[in-house]
């Protein structure tokens, strides 16, 4: 058996690690942590929760020396929740190993003035969104030339039309001579021909595990765009819903539709971009307390976050391709637990679900809409109209036709 040490990790790190119960890297970590202490560029592709956050931070944090109180790692995240996770994950491994390395989140919408007093105390280890990166940078409050490791977690999303200029931007603010590694649970093309500008990094690639997608099994229910909401409410209380997670594509639609779940009676909470950072925190904070049921969230906001225990993830809205289901229905049966996605289509979205089944290689199931039932169940065959029998019977209209 492959073990940290074996990889090049200290002993002081692996100390922590067992003290958290893990022994044995998985497939990603033994792939990429050798490669990243040895210098190389790199794409790290694995599916999520498969500890791609552990495969850069452990060697980043070898890499940096305590003794230059200056930064020399800098990892990007898309949003403010991933980027203090990623954060509160390192600064508890340098404390915990003893490393006396400094960590410091920068992020947008936080207050820059208290930014700039935390970056007075010299943090070796950066954190952050590339826009407030850079205006710290401008302001000659953040020093970079001794940045030796840039990490872009979410690649995907940091190199997407919204945020390449910024991304980008941020690179040419570090020393030519820097390493790069990229993470994502997917890597399509148009991300992957935009990362050439990072020296061609070595693209690794871990592939989802039979007992892993054994572990989340993908239901769906057809039902009228206006029954949604209630179909919604009806599962949570069908189904003992403990911790759920609702995707929804709209800013908009997510506030209204928390509105009626509130109203109802269902403990809901959102997490939305346009919100500060204390209601984020709240939200995530009550959905890991038990404090709400469902977090309703839209594809961006909850992009990486790894909330333990979530065990079931509903798609109000349809992800618009395969790879954003892929992170939706990551959320659920992370790290050997069991989890349920289910995905909500009317008759005029279900050319949809038989893409992502061609796309994933997944089957979906109909979910059996029975009172009380303690999980899913699959409606029998000859109950139920398969969802391409319901595709044959919307053939007529196009596709997003009212």
């Amino acid at each position: 058996m492959t073990t940290f040490a074996d990889l090049g990790i200290t002993e002081s790190l692996c100390e922590v690690l067992a003290k958290q119960g893990l022994n044995k890297p998985t497939e990603i970590q033994e792939k990429t942590i050798g490669k990243v202490l040895a210098g190389q560029n790199l794409v790290g592709q694995a599916p999520t929760g498969t500890g791609k956050t552990l495969a850069y931070l452990l060697p980043a944090l070898q890499q940096i020396d305590p003794e230059i109180r200056q930064a020399q790692v800098l990892i990007l995240a898309p949003t403010y929740e991933l980027a203090m996770q990623i954060a509160n994950v390192a600064r508890e491994l340098s404390q915990q190993a003893g490393l006396g390395i400094k960590v410091q989140g920068i992020i947008g919408g936080a207050n820059i003035a208290r930014q700039i007093d935390k970056l007075k105390e010299k943090p070796q280890l950066i954190v952050g969104s590339a826009g407030r990166i850079i205006e710290l940078s401008r302001k000659g409050k953040l020093k970079l030339q001794q940045v030796k490791l840039l990490v872009l977690d979410e690649f995907d999303r940091l190199l997407d039309d919204q945020n390449l200029d910024n991304t980008v931007e941020t690179v040419k603010l570090l020393p030519k001579d820097r390493q790069v590694i990229l993470f994502s649970a997917t890597a399509p093309k148009k991300a992957m021909d935009r990362a050439e500008f990072l020296e061609s990094p070595e693209h690794i690639v871990v592939k989802e595990d039979m007992a892993a997608r054994e572990a989340r099994e993908n239901y769906y229910l057809m039902t009228p765009f206006r029954d949604k909401i209630e179909n919604v409410r009806k599962l949570t209380r069908n189904l003992g819903v403990k911790r759920g997670l609702v995707f929804i594509n709209r800013v908009f639609d997510a506030e209204k539709t928390l509105a009626h779940l509130q109203y109802d009676g269902i403990r809901a909470a959102s997490l939305l971009g346009h919100q500060n950072k204390q209601a984020r925190q709240k939200a995530i904070a009550d959905l890991k307390k038990g404090k709400v049921q469902l977090l309703l969230s839209t594809d961006l906001a909850a992009r990486g976050l790894d909330i333990e225990g979530v065990d079931y993830v509903f798609n109000l809205d349809l992800p618009d391709d395969a790879q954003t289901y892929q992170h939706r229905a990551g959320r659920t049966a992370r790290a050997g637990a069991k989890g349920t996605v289910v995905t909500l289509a009317d008759i005029k979205e279900a050319y949809k679900l038989e893409q992502l089944e061609k796309r994933l290689g997944i089957t979906f199931k109909p979910i059996k809409k029975a009172k009380g039932q303690a999980k899913p169940q699959a409606e029998k065959k000859k109950k139920n109209r398969p969802y391409k029998a319901y595709d044959k019977k919307a053939s007529h209209k196009k596709p997003g036709a009212n």
